[in-house]
């Protein structure tokens, strides 16, 4: 499997590529939600791959990317940097804050040599996107924000949301996943559709196996009165074409805060997938696609009669 050093710490990245000739593609990269992977990117990236090179990567600490960069990988980062302001960036501690996960991304294509991108990200994924346009604005040709928006803080509800978090992260033994019918209890929050069982599975699997302290640190960075203060100024100030998909029954972040993040930028448009929840692209992929390849201005051929 492929990976790459990235600040110090090893993460897995794979390319999603159609043939095209002499033609050269515009990439598209792909972002996950909290606890999740790039594996649930990867119907989506095979359709958009007709006409982008597709780059879905695991987040650090999540699926199959380290949580923390073991000394030899540190040493070899620092060995590699070209500058003392490199050399302290691969040495220093990496913190949870989504921010970091921003420069991550940042990092993360300067290694693979690519200037400029659309961004496809889901979740505390899209979260972190939105953060990457406003500081690296110059590389974003346009965004694709699934299930995102803006929340306002409450220190008791915060308080236990971070609360019930921490058992959970902490009870993740692995024989979960082999109780049966499990995974279908641990969606059951998520969607409002149902999707294969392979991918529930799969769901359930990159939750059990995801880094414990990127895990828990991710919960209160992302559900945070910082957060609920700073994501609307960064949604009024974004300069990058964007559209924010939202599910029409999302319970983790209800249609109504993606509306009123989206309200806040001309740059912004709003669009909610009927019938759906927290993964509008597994639940009603056909929909969800159609609306994607709109704003892309993508046009699909007619089917032909035979």
């Amino acid at each position: 499997m492929p990976y790459i050093n990235v600040r110090g710490v090893e993460h897995y990245y794979e390319w999603v590529k159609k043939p095209s000739g002499s033609l050269v593609k515009p990439v598209m990269i792909f972002m996950h939600g909290w606890a999740g992977s790039a594996r649930y990117w990867q119907n989506t990236a095979d359709v958009l791959s007709e006409q982008f090179d597709c780059l879905l990567y695991d987040l650090r600490g999540f699926g199959r990317s380290r949580g923390k960069a073991t000394i030899a990988q540190a040493s070899e980062s620092v060995a590699e940097s070209e500058s003392p302001q490199q050399e302290s960036e691969a040495i220093r501690e990496l913190t949870y804050e989504l921010e970091e996960y921003a420069d991550d991304l940042a990092a993360l294509l300067d290694g693979l040599h690519i200037q400029r991108v659309y961004i496809h990200a889901h979740s505390m994924g899209a979260s972190v996107a939105t953060l990457f346009f406003n500081r690296y604005s110059q590389r974003v040709e346009r965004g694709i924000l699934t299930c995102s928006g803006i929340f306002e803080y409450d220190e008791k509800s915060f308080s236990a949301f971070h609360k019930f978090g921490g058992y959970v992260v902490k009870f993740r033994p692995k024989w979960l996943s082999k109780i049966p019918f499990v995974d279908r209890m641990f969606m059951a929050r998520f969607l409002h559709s149902s999707i294969p069982d392979s991918e529930r599975q799969a769901f359930l699997q990159d939750f059990l196996e995801a880094d414990y302290d990127a895990a828990l640190g991710t919960i209160f960075t992302s559900v945070s009165k910082a957060q609920a203060e700073l994501m609307p100024q960064e949604f009024a100030k974004l300069t990058v074409p964007t559209l924010l998909v939202a599910g029409e029954y999302d319970k983790i972040i209800p249609a109504e805060m993606g509306s009123q993040a989206a309200a806040l930028s001309d740059k912004v448009e709003f669009a909610m997938i009927p019938g759906t929840a927290h993964f509008p692209m597994l639940e009603d992929a056909p929909t969800y696609l159609q609306r994607v390849q709109e704003f892309l201005q993508i046009i699909t051929p007619e089917p032909q009669e035979s």
